[in-house]
């Protein structure tokens, strides 16, 4: 078995056993747990006095006899007030007193007291925690640091009978939120699901609406983890993750609080999640970090990360490591972090995201003017920096010119979609004067030439530059674009340097697979023969249908669309209690309006009021005249709204 796993041991044994040798945890009581606090108070004063003896004694002077006591309530009324997460990042303040309640392992070796605090961090591990203030439930396990409680794990064995899922339901069905222990964002800040082969977690407990985040390795670019042949699948988690420099790592530099603002009835409101990265973030982080603090400037990295990967978190914690990394003679790897991204989104939770980290406004500096506040960012030498794809061959350039400084630039999502407005021909089609003109203009000018050949170009053009690191992310990389941005494999060919499959994203759930029920025309055609054998379906009008489709061009949009409508109306829309939908995918976001127009045309000719259609794509299509007074019709997402009927425009994020 894997080192600190024993076969006599119980699955809960091994792991307490495997934390206390290796994982840098001290054993931890249930006795000395407060469930009205939802703390040990005794650790939390151990820790303070070992590490802060001197603010000790100085409260102390003031407090007298009562100075535990009334060190632990000011504590108490600052989590409740700030939220554990701040209070372990920032400290509490009793009689001007300041006190920290943990030390993060310092960035370079300059200073020699700041390791020695950090040594002085005093992580538990508790099984079976009773945590209820009336009855005797209690808790597999708790990690926690210097007293508080971080993490809370519900343990199950397939050995014996029992999997995630019965831990999952566990804390739905079993465990009262309300419990100081559980409370949001004031006491335990995730909540860990595992047996021997899985593990999921959750940032909140919210009974029935508790929702879980899988948090395992993948398997063959899917969902799951790989066999382990020293021990549990799960073994990642005590022998990695849940470590002391890994565990301190992830409350320090990860774990972060989104403040989402919005409005409902006329009432501003605010929804507050606490993230938790996912193991492929923490991972992609990890690994690049440690190898570009190997590496130094001047390498390429391409991260294929799929839609549905969190690639925004990713991103701003990638960021932040990147902008405060030092090489082993205690330099900073790089002078400047530039983001080139254009998503409005990605400026907001980068400097959100930062600013829990480093606690100060401007480390990220926006770049919403022009080329000079660009140069200006740049020579000056400012943290990180975020700006505009069209940007990108003026910063090549730019840095360039300072050859002393190192630069590492991240390229968010280097695709056809999101930056395909930054080249000259995208800016052509996109503002052609009519459809088929956009048509036209798409056919034979060469739209493949898009965002990401131009980020190539530029690249190539340049040549190589010793002081700049490429940080590539995006979903469907083109094979030109691992060559350039890609790291040799085992097998001599360019691959990504870290990836997250769409297949595994698929798995997983966060996106939807899109082909699950793909048929195409010349399968569905063969299918039509089968006809007599679906009552489900109007023999005479399918039949009817897809002969017409048959006898005519092949792209002939109406007959696809009539033979689209039909089958969904005879036979997709009864499924589902009859709220069954259709997805059409089409091959650019011309085609997609067209496709809309020609299926708006059909269901009116028809008289079909049960069919409704929606459009969405990324970019822009600007087309024919537009209502009065109309210049821009948005779809947030996949909102249901009619576009106008000559008039269509998308900024789907």
């Amino acid at each position: 078995m894997a080192k600190g796993i024993h076969t006599e041991l119980t699955f809960e044994e091994a792991i307490e056993s495997n934390l206390l040798e290796h994982g840098g945890y001290v054993k931890g009581s249930s006795t000395d747990f407060d469930e009205k606090l939802g703390l040990f108070p005794s650790y939390i004063i151990n820790f303070l006095k070992e590490s802060q003896s001197k603010a000790w004694d100085k409260l102390a002077n003031i407090h007298k006899d009562e100075v535990e006591q009334k060190v632990i309530q000011r504590l108490v009324k600052e989590i409740d007030l700030r939220g554990a997460l701040d209070v372990l990042r920032k400290g509490f303040t009793d009689y001007g007193v300041k006190f920290q309640m943990a030390y993060f392992k310092p960035e370079s070796s300059l200073n020699p007291e700041a390791d020695e605090l950090y040594q002085t961090n005093h992580l538990s591990v508790t099984r079976q925690l009773y945590y209820e203030r009336v009855g005797k439930n209690s808790l597999d396990m708790v990690l926690s640091l210097n007293g508080l409680p971080i993490a809370t794990i519900e343990l199950k064995n397939q050995f014996s009978g029992q999997s995630v899922e019965n831990a999952k339901k566990q804390y739905v069905y079993d465990r009262e939120p309300n419990e100081p222990i559980f409370q949001f964002k004031k006491r335990a800040l995730v909540h860990f699901a595992v047996d021997t082969d899985e593990a999921y977690m959750t940032t909140k407990l919210d009974g029935k609406n508790t929702r879980y985040l899988p948090f395992n390795l993948g398997y063959n670019n899917g969902a799951g983890n790989p066999p382990n042949p020293n021990g549990y699948r799960t073994a990642y988690l005590w022998e990695q993750v849940w470590t002391k420099d890994s565990f301190m790592d992830i409350i320090g530099k990860f774990l972060h609080l989104s403040v989402e603002e919005f409005e409902l009835n006329g009432v501003k409101k605010k929804k507050e999640t606490i993230i938790f990265p996912r193991f492929h973030q923490m991972q992609v982080v990890r690994t690049v970090t440690a190898d570009a603090r190997v590496q130094g400037a001047g390498k390429n990295y391409l991260i294929q990360h799929s839609a549905g990967s969190g690639k925004s978190n990713s991103i701003a914690w990638l960021s932040y490591r990147l902008s405060s990394l030092h090489d082993d003679q205690n330099n900073r790897v790089f002078d400047s972090v530039i983001v080139i991204t254009d998503r409005k989104v990605l400026d907001s939770q980068l400097q959100n995201t930062i600013y829990q980290f480093e606690h100060k406004d401007g480390v990220v500096q926006k770049i919403d003017k022009d080329s000079t506040q660009l140069a200006n960012a740049i020579t000056a030498g400012s943290h990180i920096i975020i700006t505009t794809l069209q940007k990108f061959p003026f910063i090549l350039d730019k840095i360039g010119e300072i050859p002393a400084r190192k630069y590492a630039v991240i390229i968010d999502e280097a695709h056809s979609s999101q930056g395909g407005e930054a080249t000259k021909k995208m800016k052509e089609v996109l503002s052609a004067k009519s459809l088929e003109e956009a048509e036209k203009d798409e056919a034979y000018t060469g739209l493949e030439e898009d965002a990401e050949d131009e980020i190539r170009k530029s690249m190539l053009a340049r040549g190589k530059q010793n002081n700049l690191s490429f940080f590539a992310f995006t979903a469907t990389p083109k094979p030109k674009t691992v060559e350039v941005f890609g790291t040799m494999g085992k097998n001599g060919k360019p691959e990504p340097f870290h990836l997250y499959s769409m297949k595994q994203a698929i798995e997983e759930g966060f996106i939807l697979d899109v082909l699950k029920n793909y048929t195409t025309y010349k399968t569905y055609f063969k299918l039509s023969k089968e006809i007599e054998d679906d009552p489900k379906v109007n023999k005479k009008k399918a039949s009817r249908a897809i002969g017409r489709f048959m006898s005519l061009h092949p792209h002939n949009l109406a007959q696809k669309t009539e033979v689209m409508v039909e089958h969904f109306r005879q036979v997709v829309s009864k499924k589902i209690g009859g709220k069954a939908k259709a997805m059409v995918v089409t091959s650019s976001r011309l085609h997609a309006v067209r496709y809309k127009e020609e299926f708006d045309n059909y269901i009116k000719e028809k008289g079909y009021n049960d069919v409704k259609t929606i459009v969405a794509f990324s970019g822009k299509v600007i087309y024919g005249n537009a209502p009065e007074g109309v210049t821009e019709v948005e779809l947030n997402g996949f909102a249901e709204k009619e576009l106008p009927r000559k008039f269509a425009s998308d900024e789907y994020q």
